[in-house]
Order: C-alpha cells, then structure tokens, then sequence
C-alpha cells in the first residue's frame, strides 16, 4: 500500500514538473514573439525598392581604427539580411548617412578605496535618413549605446568585444527608426 502510494506521488510529480515544463515553455515562446521583428515589414515594396548607405567616418575626438569599418559593415548587412531593398551607390530610394560623433570612456562606479571599479564605453552616431518616397519620414537624429567594464580589464583587452555590442545595439535602432517604424 505504502508502494502503492509512493507511486501516485512519484507519478503525480512528474506530470506536474511537465505540466510546468511545457506551461513554461509555452509562455516563454510566446513571450519571444513579442520583441520587434527585423524583416521589414513596414517598408512598402512597390514604391521604396532600393537603399543608399553611405560609409559613415569616424569624427570623434578618439579614434579606434577597426570601429568605422566594423560599423558600416554592421549597417549593411542589417539591411541586407532584413529587407529585400536593393543596394544602391547612388539616387536610392531611401539615403542614410552621417557618421560617428562620439567615443568615449568615462568612470561610472568607485569602489569604497574610492578607486574607479567599472568603466563606461559610449558611442554615439548621427544620422540623416531621407525617404524620397515619403518625405515625412526624413529625419537627422542621434543614436547612442554604450557599454561597462571593470576597470581591472585594459580597455585594449575588451575593446573589440565592446565596441561590437554598442555597434550591433546602434545598427538595431537605426534600422528600427528608418524601416521598422518604431
């Protein structure tokens, strides 16, 4: 009886625990399809068929090298793996440029020996965007992200990897300002 027992509860355990699982996984797939969608679907396709993006130079007080070139990648290919606009090298049907303004670092937290702990990185970027299709939507805006580290690190060691979040988090709101509608 004791066995008997045991094995309801053993029983009633497990599908409880997959009940959760699959609730779980249920609300957590549901609660995926709710970030923003970078398709393009906003873009109308019989007016708006190509895209002009300018390289975008790096004009900030500091200059790394790498950072323009990794950026007008990034900025690129966003728009080519998303939408199925034409890249164009001139008279586009919709035009971004500008360039990079701001790179900076600063200190953000102290530890209690009143020495920096964290360091932020911040790039800023500024746009022009014109829809020639809807002149409307034309706007000249600023785009920023930034990023910490610990100040134990040398910003050489952690740059790239810094630089390339704050590049992909600026590529995604540009792309979400200029096509996405949002």
């Amino acid at each position: 009886m004791v066995n008997m027992q045991r094995y309801k509860t053993g029983k009633m355990m497990k599908m409880m625990v997959m009940a959760f699982v699959v609730l779980h996984s249920a609300l957590f797939t549901s609660s995926c399809s709710v970030s923003y969608k970078l398709n393009g679907a906003s873009i109308d396709y019989s007016k708006t068929k190509t895209i002009q993006i300018a390289d975008f130079q790096n004009r900030s007080a500091y200059i790394w090298g790498p950072m323009a070139p990794m950026f007008n990648t990034a900025l690129k290919d966003i728009y080519a793996n998303h939408t199925r606009l034409e890249q164009v090298r001139r008279n586009g049907d919709l035009k971004i440029e500008g360039e990079i303004t701001q790179y900076q670092q600063r200190n953000k937290s102290v530890s209690s020996e009143g020495y920096s702990a964290q360091v932020e990185l911040s790039m800023t970027v500024n746009v022009r965007f014109t829809n020639t299709t809807n002149h409307s939507e034309d706007f000249e805006r600023q785009f920023t992200a930034t990023s910490t580290y610990e100040s134990t690190q040398s910003l050489n060691a952690v740059q790239e990897d810094l630089v390339d979040e704050m590049i992909t988090s600026i590529v995604d709101q540009i792309f979400n300002a200029t096509v996405a509608n949002w």
